[in-house]
């Protein structure tokens, strides 16, 4: 459908755009899907901006693309209603409250939580039950891109093998998606053979090169690796381009540079900013605001944050009458569905290394099944605020 087939598009003031986004932001809580049904609901079913039909198949766009659906919707809507400074300025209202918010208790953790002998039971008790998230992330993730296709699966095992390994996440996603591409086009001796050479690849450089070569190597990027704000923002920029499927495919690529090469906080740590961000008002990605603002203060927290958004912005506020077609090149499409099996594998990896730091002792165990189980059971848009804040308190009590 053309832009002239819309229906009733207004032309809003960028002062009415931005608080009326705004007060979308002040209002997402339940996760992507009740923020995405909430500005559906006004935007689509009462106000008509654009009929059902065109809205499914934007969705469809964005579903396909790295970045928060909910904030990219926000900024299309923008655009449509006020052009490219409309399109800026609801997706900033959007994320500005979510993004205040952490910013704040980012500083009430660093200044008094982390040494606080209460704080520190709270958040004991909130880590195994985002541990437990994080599973069902992979769970709900992996069944939407799997599915039943045998290809998708292997493109998963083989990421996650890689990932335990320690390959570097950009090799191998560019790997499983032209793997997966060359699969679906029916060249499967080509997608053997690419398969085939990246697992020789990583046992000859895991198990072929000596240990001491292995060793330097990596102390050496430990030792250069810099909590900079260019870095900050570089590491935004790389995970906010690769969160295919939704906020939780950007944990492993914050997870690797904040963590396991930065080490600008534990693995505990970033439990505990994802714990937050499931209890505010905004997308899971937020957490992005606690990460930066543990490695660089303040201005950190912004250069992540802004690194990690710039793609849901840029995508729409450059061209987005160019995505919809996108979606429709088969070539293209197959290697994102490989890109984001891949990702699915790096998410359950990183899932298994956070389970074996932080689920120690009986206690860890009740809550990560305890939590596990009402994820699974549970449709209320409310599961994931409840699930952590009942976690923090048995904490709070019981450790």
């Amino acid at each position: 459908m053309s832009i002239s087939e819309q229906i009733d598009i207004p032309h809003e003031s960028h002062l009415k755009i931005f608080l009326r986004f705004l007060r979308f932001g002040f209002l997402a809580w339940g996760g992507p899907v009740a923020q995405i049904a909430m500005i559906r609901h006004e935007l689509v079913d009462e106000e008509k901006w654009i009929s059902s039909e065109r809205f499914n198949r934007v969705l469809a766009v964005y579903q396909v693309l790295p970045g928060p659906e909910a904030h990219e919707i926000c900024v299309y809507f923008g655009m449509l209603a006020g052009g490219r400074i409309g399109a800026f300025l609801a997706g900033l209202g959007f994320m500005t409250p979510g993004f205040l918010l952490m910013f704040a208790l980012s500083w009430f953790y660093v200044t008094y939580g982390i040494n606080s002998p209460i704080f520190q039971s709270v958040f004991l008790g909130m880590q195994p039950a985002v541990a437990a998230l994080i599973v069902r992330a992979v769970h709900r993730i992996g069944g939407h891109a799997l599915q039943a296709n045998k290809w998708l699966w292997s493109m998963a095992f083989l990421a996650g093998f890689a990932q335990l390994l320690r390959i570097n996440f950009l090799i191998t996603l560019l790997t499983v998606g032209f793997v997966y591409a060359f699969a679906e086009r029916q060249k499967i001796r080509f997608a053997l053979t690419l398969a085939i050479a990246f697992v020789f690849s990583i046992i000859y450089f895991n198990f072929g090169i000596p240990l001491n070569a292995v060793t330097f190597s990596t102390a050496e990027v430990t030792e250069t690796a810099a909590t900079d704000l260019v870095s900050l923002f570089a590491s935004g920029l790389r995970a906010g381009l690769l969160t295919f499927g939704g906020a939780y495919t950007a944990i492993p690529f914050i997870q690797h540079d904040a963590v396991e090469v930065g080490h600008w906080l534990t693995n505990a740590q970033f439990l505990d900013g994802l714990a937050l961000s499931g209890l505010l008002p905004a997308p899971l990605i937020i957490f992005s605001t606690f990460v930066g603002y543990l490695g660089g203060g303040p201005l950190g927290a912004i250069a992540l944050t802004v690194g990690i958004f710039l793609p849901a912005f840029a995508f729409t506020i450059i061209g987005h009458d160019y995505l919809e077609k996108l979606i429709e090149n088969k070539s293209a499409h197959a290697f994102l569905d490989g890109v984001t099996a891949g990702v699915v594998g790096l998410i359950a990896a990183t899932a298994l290394g956070i389970l074996s730091e932080t689920i120690l002792g009986l206690n860890a165990w009740i809550i990560f099944s305890l939590a596990l189980l009402t994820l699974f059971l549970s449709k209320s848009k409310w599961t994931v605020a409840w699930v952590v804040a009942a976690a923090g308190l048995f904490g709070l009590f019981f450790l």
